[in-house]
C-alpha cells in the first residue's frame, strides 16, 4: 500500500482590496503641521505620515481620499 501525504490546507481567502480607495485618519496637528495615517485599499494597514497643512491638504485631494473618524 502506498501512502500519500494529504494535500496542503487551502489558504485562507484574503479579503478583496479595492487599490482605488485611499484613506486618511487625522492623528494630530501641531502649528502648521497634520500627523495622519494613510492608507490603500485595506483602512487597516496604513502609514503613518507627517506634511505642512498645504502639502497635506493638495495629498488629499490629489488621491482622492475618504477621511476616517478619529480614534
Amino acid at each position: 500500500m502506498t501512502r500519500t501525504a494529504p494535500p496542503p490546507a487551502a489558504e485562507p481567502a484574503m479579503p478583496a482590496c479595492d487599490l482605488t480607495q485611499k484613506f486618511v485618519r487625522v492623528l494630530g496637528r501641531k502649528d502648521d503641521l497634520v500627523e495622519f495615517s494613510f492608507s490603500v485599499g485595506w483602512p487597516e494597514l496604513s502609514v503613518e505620515l507627517l506634511l505642512p497643512t498645504p502639502a497635506f491638504e493638495a495629498f488629499c485631494a490629489e488621491h482622492r481620499v475618504r477621511y476616517l473618524p478619529d480614534d
